[in-house]
């Protein structure tokens, strides 16, 4: 009985070396081969353009917030109890109405980034098809998940490659 899980301990160990010798592992950074595309650098000047209104509202109430805070701390101690307490009520309302649209601001941009990432999943999934086939890969992994990898084991410019065309 012995003899026969030996035998069988041996055999499954040739079994796993070979096997395991023939997996072939490819390594990409999605994200910056996502990000660095054409795509994506059109998309963000979009982005950028479509929003910079609502960025302008967003420094113009912090930039005015600001004032009033200056104002308060300079100033306050010479002001009397109630220009003090209209001015710290302006700051208040000010930070709130800061608050208020960069959240809506954020929200919105975040909104659209996620649509993108959407719209691009089936291509990016498309290309490391590709990539899988063209290198004869069993397995890529994302960079994060990677300690170390070969130069040529990392398919990031290749991806960026593809997803440009």
């Amino acid at each position: 009985m012995v003899r026969i899980s030996l035998v069988a301990a041996i055999i499954a160990l040739f079994m796993t070396g070979p096997v395991m010798a023939e997996t072939r592992i490819g390594v990409v950074d999605l994200r910056q081969a996502l990000f660095s595309s054409e795509g994506a650098q059109a998309f963000s000047e979009r982005l950028q353009q479509d929003f910079s209104g609502e960025e302008s509202e967003v420094r113009e109430a912090q930039e005015e917030a600001r004032k009033l805070q200056q104002r308060l701390e300079q100033d306050g101690a010479m002001m009397n109890e109630s220009e003090r307490d209209r001015i710290t009520a302006q700051f208040q309302e000010k930070v709130r109405e800061f608050n208020v649209l960069k959240q809506s601001l954020d929200s919105r941009v975040a909104d659209r980034k996620q649509a993108f990432l959407d719209k691009a999943r089936p291509d990016v999934d498309a290309a490391v098809q590709e990539l899988m086939e063209e290198h004869s890969l069993d397995i890529i992994l994302p960079s994060e998940a990677v300690v170390f990898v070969k130069p040529e084991m990392n398919l990031t410019g290749q991806l960026l490659e593809k997803l440009n065309r």
